[in-house]
């Protein structure tokens, strides 16, 4: 297991649940081999987000999505983590055990991304993934 205790983690997982809150991104990362600590977060969206992302990092990702269209709109929670290109095998190896570490802080999410390509976490396809995560698709079909 990691060490999740910095409290700017639950922070950061508090202000992008909140609906008070404009925050709807935060970012956690390595300090040495098995302490996540806060990296940032931002209300600028999945961009700003993917664009803090590091080649030859580890990281975890927080943040809110909206779907439906304008008579229904839901707002959705989504965990990524980022395994960048450059990771050694053995960060790799010890990332599923410490994301447990993470999801008990970032408990409620409608669906969790992993990659190594950022086109992979893109606005269009995290999006048609929670949709289709989600069941019904209320974005504005006709029969």
């Amino acid at each position: 297991m990691a060490d999740v205790s910095d409290p700017k983690i639950a922070a950061g997982y508090q202000a992008v649940r909140s609906d008070a809150d404009p925050t709807n991104w935060t970012l956690f990362g390595y300090e040495g081999n098995n302490k996540i600590v806060h990296q940032g977060q931002g209300s600028g969206g999945l961009s700003e987000l993917v664009a803090q992302l590091k080649d030859d990092q580890v990281q975890y990702g927080f943040f809110n999505i909206i779907t439906g269209d304008s008579e229904s709109r839901r707002t959705k929670f989504v965990l990524l983590t980022w395994i960048g290109p450059g990771v050694g095998a053995l960060k790799k190896a010890r990332t599923s055990v410490h994301k447990a570490s993470v999801k008990e802080i970032c408990r409620d999410f409608a669906v969790e991304l992993q990659s190594d390509d950022r086109d992979d976490f893109a606005e269009d396809v995290v999006l048609d993934r929670v949709t289709k995560a989600s069941g019904a698709n209320y974005n504005g079909q006709g029969n």
